[in-house]
């Protein structure tokens, strides 16, 4: 049974930097496509980035030079670094894998960022 868990989240000022993590059991850690995304009340989940099988990533624009994502395969945690933290990072956010064809999310994790 895939089973995705976030933690890290938390409560900061603009600025500063948080990290995510998520833990995931159930699959080959790794061999996968893995996603962060995020969600605003009232608003549909939001790319925030991915990492592939061979550790390539890709950023949306609005996070793209401030957050990092990697993996550590031996941990089976993958990790989501936000830097410079802005007011509208302020979301709950989500991390996801697609496994065999069918997609999994985490329970969420809330990033709440002030001025």
């Amino acid at each position: 049974q895939v089973q995705l868990v976030e933690s890290g989240g938390g409560s900061v000022q603009a600025g500063d930097s948080l990290t995510l993590s998520c833990v995931g059991s159930g699959f080959r850690f790794g061999h996968y496509i893995m996603f962060w995304y995020r969600q605003v009340p009232g608003k549909g989940r939001e790319f925030v980035g991915e990492i592939t099988s061979l550790d390539g990533t890709r950023y949306a624009d609005s996070v793209n030079g401030r957050f990092v994502i990697s993996r550590d395969v031996n941990k089976r945690t993958m990790f989501l670094q936000m830097n410079n933290l802005k007011p509208d990072d302020t979301a709950v956010y989500y991390c996801r894998a697609d496994v065999d064809l069918r997609t999994y999310w985490g329970q969420g994790i809330q990033v709440t960022v002030s001025e």
